[in-house]
């Protein structure tokens, strides 16, 4: 019997040009492995808190400190919060820089035995790099990587890794890689 598949978008919420990711993964798929499907076709590194929200109800990992009102991800299917194509949960990574990401289910489909997933099919844009601040401190840092003349460039170029693009990705490459992973 063939799996049902979801095709989702996901978008980092307040980036212009919006950067996005296309991906399709096992409608039965848990939100904790989500999480780390997310976190690898986006370019994250997992370093910080996340949580999503869908219909008001919060899911990620349960932590008394936290309170109660944190659903455990990794008892949740993606087909149980999302139903139907424009089916939306928002997804926060990094509870400091406040990434929000928008992911919609665009469709279901049936699944190919001969596909391995979760496979990206389709994105926009390099992530920004990792505790740069969120939103705001990402376009500053675009800002200042954009003029070689700005006092703080040097500094950032070198804290950004010497070479970051933020129009570069590599459809290819991310796939290569999900396929030399191990599953969670």
């Amino acid at each position: 019997m063939e799996k049902k598949v979801f095709q989702l978008k996901v978008t980092l919420c307040r980036t212009k040009p919006p950067i996005w990711r296309r991906l399709e993964v096992p409608a039965d798929t848990t939100l904790g492995r989500l999480h780390d499907v997310v976190q690898f076709a986006m370019g994250w590194f997992d370093c910080h808190l996340h949580q999503f929200v869908a219909k008001g109800v919060c899911y990620g990992v349960p932590d008394p400190e936290f309170g109660p009102e944190m659903e455990d991800e990794n008892k949740v299917r993606l087909d149980q919060v999302l139903r139907k194509p424009k089916d939306k949960l928002t997804y926060e990574y990094d509870f400091g820089d406040s990434w929000y990401h928008d992911i919609v289910l665009e469709k279901a489909l049936p699944g190919s035995n001969g596909k391995r997933y979760p496979v990206v099919t389709g994105g926009r844009g390099a992530c920004p790099p990792e505790d740069c601040g969120g939103v705001g401190g990402f376009y500053r840092l675009l800002e200042i990587l954009g003029d070689a003349s700005h006092p703080e460039y040097k500094w950032m170029r070198e804290w950004s890794g010497g070479d970051y693009d933020p129009k570069a990705f590599d459809l290819e490459a991310v796939n290569r890689a999900f396929q030399g992973r191990k599953k969670r």
